[in-house]
């Protein structure tokens, strides 16, 4: 697998989507498997995708305080009825690569089908 493969095509499309989402909060990714692995823009895309509040982030920078973040996350999102299938938070926070993008199709799966949704809504009514 050489460059040009899917999964560089895959995280260009993941990242333009995370980013379009924390523009809104003001910040966005650069790098999706680096960006996500202390857990806190994780926290905020869902804050921004879902329009709820998550539970409060530890702010260390130690590796316990990332994997509680990113578990803080995980939960959030299995909260919502979504099974996360193997994806642990320490595989995110060691930054592998395919369970970060495997976890951002679930969240994008999972609220961006009811983005457009709510989006139809308001332009038929608007």
């Amino acid at each position: 697998m050489g460059p040009g493969h899917s999964g560089q095509w895959q995280e260009e499309t993941f990242t333009a989507w995370c980013n379009s989402h924390l523009r809104k909060a003001g910040t966005q990714i650069e790098n999706i498997e680096e960006d996500f692995r202390d857990g806190l823009k994780l926290m905020l895309l869902l804050e921004v995708i879902s329009g709820e509040r998550l539970a409060k982030p530890e702010r260390g920078k130690m590796r316990v305080h990332k994997i509680s973040n990113v578990n803080k996350a995980l939960d959030f999102i299995a909260s919502k009825g979504v099974k996360l299938v193997s994806i642990g938070a320490e595989e995110i926070v060691d930054g592998n690569v395919k369970m970060t993008l495997g976890m951002i199709w679930t969240i994008i799966l999972r609220f961006a089908i009811q983005d457009i949704s709510v989006e139809e809504t308001s332009a038929k009514e608007g």
